[in-house]
C-alpha cells in the first residue's frame, strides 16, 4: 500500500467530513496518570475529553475499550491501574468493551455494535499508538470503515535505546510512524480540532 501523493485529508481542498462513531482506546488510569504515564499525557487528556465532549454533543457513538492485561502487568483487570481514567456516560450510545488482544474487533461485540448502530466512520484516539490503536485501526481499514486518527490524540511511550541497533526513539515519532505504517487511507494527519460528529 503506496503512500499518495494527493492533498493532505485536513487541507482546504479536501476538508475532514464529519465521522459518525469515536473509539477511545485503553485510556486506563495506568497509562494515562502518575509515574507511569505516556509523555505529553496531560495534553492527551484534553484532546481526548474534547473528542468525547463533541461525539456526545452531536449524539454519535462512542466506544471505550479498556484492556485486560496479563497477571501482574499494570493493567490486570480490576487493579487500579486497569481502570478507565476518563468517566463513562453509559446509555444505548456509549460503551464499554473490555478485550484482550491489541485488535479492538477481535473475539469482542465492537464490530456488531457499529453496525447495529448504522456507523461507517470513526475517529480513533487513545494508547498505545503502535499497538492497540495502529490495530484496531487496521481492523477497520480492512472492513470498510472511513478512519480518522487525528494526530495529537494518540500516543505511546518511547522506545528504549538498544546498543548497536538504535538510541531512544522519541514517543512522538513512534505515533508517526504507527500512523504512517498505516498507508494513505486513514485520515492521520489531521488535527484533533478538525475532527467533527454527525
Amino acid at each position: 500500500m503506496g503512500q499518495s501523493s494527493v492533498a493532505a485529508p485536513n487541507s482546504p481542498a479536501n476538508p475532514t467530513a464529519p465521522v459518525d462513531g469515536l473509539i477511545v482506546v485503553d485510556m486506563q488510569t495506568a497509562f494515562v496518570s502518575g509515574e507511569g504515564a505516556v509523555p505529553g499525557a496531560d495534553r492527551l487528556l484534553e484532546r481526548v475529553g474534547e473528542l468525547l465532549d463533541r461525539a456526545r454533543d452531536a449524539g454519535a457513538v462512542v466506544v471505550h475499550l479498556q484492556n485486560d492485561g496479563l497477571a501482574g502487568t499494570d493493567d490486570e483487570p480490576d487493579t487500579p491501574g486497569w481502570e478507565l481514567y476518563l468517566p463513562v456516560k453509559s446509555g444505548p450510545r456509549e460503551h464499554v468493551i473490555r478485550k484482550h488482544r491489541d485488535d479492538g474487533f477481535y473475539a469482542t461485540s465492537l464490530g456488531e455494535i457499529l453496525i447495529a448502530a448504522g456507523v461507517r466512520s470513526l475517529a480513533i484516539c487513545g494508547v498505545m499508538s503502535e499497538m492497540c490503536v495502529r490495530a484496531t485501526s487496521e481492523t477497520a481499514l480492512d472492513r470498510g470503515y472511513r478512519v480518522v486518527l487525528p494526530h495529537d490524540a494518540h500516543g505511546t511511550y518511547d522506545v528504549p535505546a538498544v546498543p548497536g541497533v538504535s538510541e531512544v526513539i522519541p514517543a512522538h515519532v513512534v505515533s508517526r510512524v504507527a500512523a504512517w505504517s498505516l498507508g494513505d487511507q486513514p485520515e492521520n494527519t489531521v488535527p484533533t480540532s478538525a475532527v467533527t460528529f454527525s
